[in-house]
């Protein structure tokens, strides 16, 4: 199973810079609708596009592993 670590990436987001990064944030700067986000963050995963998973890589200037991790069920 694929789980993305977004909370994760939000959270550090939010800690370099010094301020709280919301989902909101990330939808209107990626254009990814809010709803896929928060459906990304559930931990029983969610199936997304090649682009989504590009568009946060970008937003969080991240490798896709830091993004997506495999756990082995």
């Amino acid at each position: 199973m694929l789980r993305f670590r977004l909370k994760e990436l939000i959270q550090d987001q939010s800690f370099k810079e010094g301020r709280r990064v919301t989902l909101g944030e990330v939808s209107e700067a990626t254009g990814i609708h809010k709803t896929t986000l928060s459906r990304l963050q559930n931990p029983t995963g969610y199936n997304t596009t090649t682009e989504t998973i590009n568009l946060l890589c970008k937003y969080f200037q991240c490798e896709v592993g830091d993004l997506v991790v495999y756990i082995n069920d």
